[in-house]
């Protein structure tokens, strides 16, 4: 059964289940594109038979036993219920080992009952045993207990809404919108203090969302709840670095390579066609070298524009050639940008200004043409130190290891340099302490520019409020690997996963990211600084790259990161000028944000005065998302087909 899905589950306080199908029902069908194959709606009673405790909703995208493992999944004479997003990579030898120590008996081929069963021999430990990625749902009929769960690096999504009606769970918030604004609507329903941190971060950080009451459940956590009590949720895995002196460095390139090797053949199982995403960086191509291993006639994919310097197409199919594998190119414009732009905004819940995201989703659309399945080269970067602003700390060193008082003097003088004097920067930022100057890859908008941009600007959010408690975590460890710590709690999963799963399921495509293993962050997370990022070099993801020579195309072992670079500085002087002024203009944000200060840095941006497409991309993006969601004065225009309706209605004792 391993699959993509859209998943919705009702889990009623009341024991009145039935009198939630029809809107459950309803809501499930926002969720279309994440399964098309196939749509369930079951009603599930306890094992009494004297309450209705469920509704479980999924669509389905069949992958692996593509004929059978319907959803919701029944497991030990219908005892429990599963409903699951993702994929199980070892569910064969997980499967062999319920067998084998338990005689555990199967009715399907595929990965969904392994979990289920999993669950039934081992409890909340068949968490660790999972090797993929997967958020899934299991209601206990005998204990009437909902038991949920999220994999290790948040590559899947699952969100939850608790009511007086009792709890509902969804892979997109979208679905669960209908079940919240029973009492507020507009403005007074976005939480600000989100809406702040959005316009710090450039993306909304778990577990909240913009809308108050909406959560997510967080990566390597899972969820409890039963009727009556309230859900509770508890980190069952926590990413541990342990960098340490390396004896022997050709033994661990060795064993980063092979174990990459391992994590992709894993990552290929599916009874349906895979491709490969390739730009022209090293991660992707790194997972399409391998893979052709195992498929040499694999399809890639790659991107582009015809603004210079901006295109990734060249490279990407340089490598192709000497990979000797197909790839299909893509190219956009400003005019596709702004068409699609509604549509990809729509599909990802909340705003997340990264204009990578265009890109990706005309590439997605051209893979889902071809095949069901892509590898992308997600995660490379946290886990082996593969961003530029990871050398900081060594930068900086001069500065930050001096003693205490020589530091406040430098500070004052850094502040008595004009703005944009060179030595300013590196003085303010090499005086102040890492747990205050980093928060991520993106920096949209500095407080003091928060404080003109937000109607009703609160000081005493800051961004430190997200990163403190990661920062609490990892005491123990040296300046580059907290930023890399961090990273894989705000960044990847706020940005970089967010991105993949909701552009990919757009499109019901399946994105599978064979860095985002657990046994390739077990060998990534004993790799010391000196091997990441040599100090003597501007390189970075040094031992990954030494790994992979000879396995990519030489000229692509050292090339410095792009970034999946997008044209908007370009085209907001040019071509998306007026369509940005019009967007702002007619924005039904203006009670939140001071649009006339937006326009204002547009206008900037277009005398070529400032650069400033990052930070107007981030309004942009936040207002298309308020007149979707808010507003409702947008339509995206999303087409909504149904898949055919497996209909179950059990109440009592459910047997299938």
């Amino acid at each position: 059964m391993t699959t993509m899905c859209g998943l919705l589950a009702f889990f009623s306080a009341r024991g009145d289940a039935g009198a939630h199908r029809d809107h459950i029902a309803g809501a499930l069908e926002c969720l279309h594109h994440r399964g098309p194959d196939e749509t369930g709606v079951e009603l599930v009673g306890d094992a009494s038979g004297r309450y209705a405790d469920a509704v479980f909703a999924h669509k389905r995208l069949a992958i692996i036993d593509v004929a059978s493992s319907h959803e919701p999944l029944p497991y030990a004479n219908g005892r429990y219920l599963l409903t699951f997003n993702g994929e199980i990579y070892n569910y064969i030898e997980l499967r062999d080992e319920l067998i084998r120590d338990f005689g555990a008996q199967f009715a399907t081929a595929g990965d969904g009952e392994v979990i289920v069963a999993g669950y039934h021999y081992w409890g909340e430990q068949v968490l660790t045993r999972l090797r993929g990625m997967f958020a899934f749902v299991i209601w206990d009929r005998q204990e009437r207990r909902a038991f949920g769960g999220r994999d290790y690096f948040g590559i899947k999504p699952l969100h939850y809404l608790e009511t007086a009606d009792g709890l509902y769970l969804a892979s997109e918030k979208k679905a669960l919108l209908p079940f919240a604004h029973s009492n507020y609507e507009g403005d007074a329903g976005i939480d600000t203090a989100n809406l702040s941190h959005y316009l710090t971060l450039q993306y909304v950080p778990e577990p909240g969302t913009l809308h108050k009451g909406v959560h997510r459940i967080g990566s390597g956590e899972y969820l409890t709840w039963t009727p009556g009590g309230r859900i509770e949720v508890r980190r069952w895995y926590r990413p541990v670095f342990r960098p340490a002196p390396v004896p022997d460095e050709q033994k661990l390139y060795h064993e980063i390579r092979e174990t990459l090797r391992e994590s992709v053949r894993m990552h290929m199982r599916s009874d349906v066609p895979v491709g490969s995403f390739l730009s022209s960086g090293i991660d992707s191509t790194a997972v399409v070298a391998l893979a052709r291993e195992f498929n040499p006639n694999i399809l890639t994919f790659t991107v582009g524009y015809d603004v210079p310097g901006y295109s990734e197409i060249d490279v990407a199919q340089d490598s192709a050639r000497h990979l000797d594998v197909t790839t299909i190119p893509t190219k956009i414009g400003p005019q596709d940008m702004m068409e699609a732009l509604p549509k990809i905004v729509w599909h990802l819940d909340d705003p997340v200004a990264d204009p990578a995201l265009v890109p990706l989703y005309f590439v997605a659309k051209k893979a889902a043409e071809h095949v069901t399945v892509v590898l992308s080269g997600e995660g490379a970067d946290e886990f082996f130190g593969g961003y530029t602003i990871y050398r900081e700390p060594l930068s900086l060193s001069s500065v930050n290891n001096l003693p205490g008082g020589v530091q406040k003097g430098l500070r004052a003088v850094s502040k008595a340099i004009p703005q944009g004097v060179k030595g300013k920067s590196f003085l303010e930022r090499g005086t102040t302490p890492l747990e205050e100057r980093y928060y991520g890859n993106a920096r949209m908008f500095t407080e003091e520019e928060k404080q003109h941009l937000l109607r009703r600007y609160d000081p005493s959010v800051r961004y430190t409020d997200v990163t403190a408690p990661i920062y609490a975590e990892s005491t123990e460890l040296d300046d580059v690997t907290r930023m890399q710590y961090v990273d894989l709690y705000t960044w990847l999963r706020g940005d970089i996963l967010v991105k993949a799963d909701r552009i990919s399921m757009a499109h019901s495509l399946e994105v599978r990211v064979p860095f985002l293993d657990r046994e390739v962050f077990d060998v990534a997370a004993k790799i010391p600084v000196d091997l990441k990022l040599p100090p003597r070099s501007d390189a970075t993801k040094y031992a990954m790259r030494q790994a992979l020579q000879g396995v990519v195309p030489p000229a692509i072992v050292n090339r410095k990161k792009l970034g999946f670079p997008t044209p908007t500085r370009v085209w907001l002087r040019g071509e998306m000028y007026e369509w940005a002024r019009h967007v702002l203009a007619t924005s039904g944000a203006g009670d939140l944000l001071d649009l006339s200060y937006a326009m204002r840095l547009l206008d900037e941006h277009k005398r070529e005065e400032a650069d400033h497409s990052r930070k107007v991309w981030t309004v942009l993006i936040f207002c298309i998302w308020h007149a979707i969601f808010v507003a409702k004065t947008l339509d995206p225009g999303i087409q909504r087909n149904q898949s055919a309706l497996l209909t179950k209605p059990v109440v009592g004792s459910m047997v299938r």
